[in-house]
């Protein structure tokens, strides 16, 4: 669909303020007066990096679009917010205790990145939470620090168990959070037999009723978590055994992405005055982990909507530090150590997936020359289309009455040819003649005045005129939260942003299934079907970038069409507003995806050559093309699975 010409100028202000970049972006994205997209890597402690200067120096070191660029500095700048955030909410309500941080490896257990978390949050003492051995694994590796927490969570078998007793000795500090009421006894059976125990945590199932996408994961139907009547059964449980003084720790998830502070705010209420009663129970406790939750504000609209959050970073702290004060003071509990599993709002902003259009589609504006005796259905679309085609302005009804004119003689045309009375070039000619009337009746809408109210069909009628642009990657691989449970991330073009767009459309991926698209973007507080673009170049690269997508979409995305991961890159600025390549990551090349699925790259480079032989044996192919066949093939195992021109 084309959007109204341009009237007046147009800055790369504007095209800041069309994407909310000005919103969602602060501190570490902006728009250059190049209308580029600039990153800000240290947020406003100073430094930037014109993306798209960046994106073309990468390609020239062979790294080939679609492109995930990791900003480590974005990484420990949140980080440093996070604990400023709640060092100053500490001071403030006078808070006698202190907060330590971990990091849900699940939310993004790329090695690279789990290993920078733990060096940039070592001078805080900064942890992990695994919630599977293998990620149990990982944080043992790698927490070498004796104060840093390791959280336990999720499914415990007794290896599982065993491992994290003997971990203690090995001078870590691992806290088995008891979520399901039979990990009771196997706790007590392993440490029984090793002699030790493990730092306990307890999860409770708080009656708290949490809003947005995750609000059914809380509450009595919880998957995971102790009910009242089963905590105070394991209290028991581990006074009988012995164990009660390694009961250290109380951990609540009210949901991921709390959008409204409220719902917080109550849990807290809630959480606060079961820890004061597990140490009146004689639990000595310490640690109060408020899970994770901590939102992000992905359309910049600041509202308790399922995009955005109402409240701030240091909203958040203030409130955790000042309810858990509240509710210990009046008891005279010692203040706990304040824990939390921000993994979203920690992980995030860190990386953009950069990828290129490779072309678009639209529908067709101008109609068909006429021919020779058209039969009267078509000539009856080609006089609606005139109707619609002049310079004097239509009301609304008219625009209405001439589209409805339109779907008759459509549906009238498929009639005829089903009982064999129109050919198929004529059938072509009527339904090209329904779509310019679309297109125009369409393009007429936009020259009504602002306020005019339009007939709902009509302003379907818009949206279906918009374009497919074809992007180079895979959702399922690349957004898979997207497809999945209708996430929305900032999508937009990272140049041209001083250029006024002229069109409208979706993105459409590569793999062969029509889920394969981007049709959902932010539009501050509501979601919108299309998404403001601008005319493809000949021979000019057309870039889009897909922002705040660094939590859960590397690890949770999957090999639709065999389409595997894309190129990493892991950039660091430096001194005179450079930067260095850290780290680079190749992606998934077809050789490795095919084997992900068990077949053999050389047994089928095998039974391709013998069938090459056989047909040049029968003269069906010349020698020299055989060859080529088996280069293509060849080179194409060693390629990434995206298009490379």
């Amino acid at each position: 669909m084309v959007l109204a010409n341009p009237t007046g100028t147009w800055s790369a202000a504007d095209g800041a303020a069309l994407y909310g970049i000005d919103r969602w972006g602060d501190p570490y994205f902006s728009v250059s007066d190049r209308g580029h997209v600039i990153v800000q890597p240290r947020g406003d402690r100073g430094g930037s990096l014109d993306l798209v200067e960046l994106v073309g120096e990468l390609q020239g070191r062979n790294l080939s679009l679609p492109l995930l660029i990791r900003f480590d500095d974005i990484l420990e700048d949140r980080l440093e917010r996070l604990h400023a955030a709640f060092e100053r909410a500490i001071a403030q309500y006078a808070y006698r205790g202190r907060y330590q941080g971990v990091f849900p490896v699940k939310c993004n257990q790329q090695r690279h990145v789990v290993e920078q978390l733990v060096e940039s949050g070592r001078r805080w003492h900064f942890g992990l939470e695994a919630g599977s051995k293998a990620e149990l694994l990982i944080a043992l590796s790698l927490l070498d620090d004796p104060e840093a927490l390791l959280i336990c969570n999720g499914y415990k078998d007794r290896r599982y168990i065993e491992t994290a007793i003997l971990a203690r000795r090995l001078g870590r500090q691992p806290v088995v959070v008891i979520e399901q009421a039979d990990e009771v006894e196997r706790i007590i059976a392993a440490s029984n037999e090793l002699g030790a125990a493990p730092f306990i945590g307890i999860r409770a199932k708080l009656s708290t009723r949490s809003t947005g996408r995750w609000g059914s994961s809380v509450g009595e139907g919880a998957k995971f978590g102790l009910s009242i009547p089963d905590l105070l059964a394991t209290v028991e449980a581990l006074r009988a055994a012995g164990l009660l003084a390694d009961l250290r720790l109380l951990h609540f998830h009210i949901g991921s992405q709390i959008n409204d502070i409220a719902v917080l705010k109550d849990a807290l209420q809630e959480a606060g005055q079961l820890y004061a009663e597990l140490t009146r129970l004689g639990a000595p406790m310490g640690f109060l982990d408020v899970g994770g939750g901590l939102g992000i504000d992905y359309d910049g609209s600041r509202t308790a909507t399922a995009a955005s959050t109402n409240y701030s970073l240091q909203n958040y702290a203030n409130d955790v530090v000042a309810t858990v004060r509240e509710c210990c003071e009046p008891h005279g509990v010692t203040m706990p150590t304040l824990v939390s599993e921000s993994g979203r709002a920690i992980a995030s902003h860190f990386s953009v997936l950069v990828f290129n259009v490779l072309g678009a589609s639209r529908p067709p504006i101008t109609a068909p020359e006429p021919g020779e005796q058209e039969p009267l259905i078509v000539r009856n679309l080609r006089d609606t289309f005139a109707g619609v085609s002049g310079h004097e302005p239509l009301p609304p009804e008219r625009l209405q009455e001439a589209w409805n004119d339109a779907l008759k003689f459509r549906d009238d045309a498929l009639a005829a040819f089903r009982l064999g009375y129109m050919s198929l070039p004529e059938r072509a000619m009527a339904e090209q003649l329904t779509s310019s009337c679309s297109a125009t009746i369409a393009r007429r809408l936009e020259d009504l005045p602002a306020g005019t109210p339009v007939p709902v069909e009509l302003e379907r009628l818009r949206a279906s005129q918009a374009g497919t642009y074809y992007a180079n990657l895979s959702v399922f691989r690349s957004a898979p939260d997207t497809w999945a449970i209708d996430q929305l991330f900032p999508v937009l073009p990272l140049h041209r942003l001083d250029e006024q767009p002229t069109r409208l459309g979706t993105l459409a991926d590569l793999t062969c299934d029509s889920d394969g698209k981007l049709a959902r973007f932010i539009d501050r507080g509501h979601s919108k079907a299309l998404l403001e673009l601008h005319e493809l170049q000949a021979e000019q690269p057309y870039w889009i970038g897909l922002f705040l997508g660094g939590a859960y979409q590397e690890v949770m995305g999957n090999l639709h069409n065999l389409f595997g991961s894309t190129n990493a890159v892991h950039i660091r600025l430096t001194a005179g507003g450079r930067y260095s390549v850290d780290h680079v990551v190749r992606g998934d090349t077809n050789a490795e995806v095919l084997q992900a699925m068990e077949h053999d790259p050389l047994a089928l480079l095998e039974r391709l050559r013998v069938a090459s032989e056989a047909a040049i044996t029968r003269g069906d192919l010349a020698i020299r093309d055989a060859r080529r066949l088996m280069d293509h093939l060849e080179g194409s195992l060693r390629q990434t699975t995206y298009l490379q021109g």
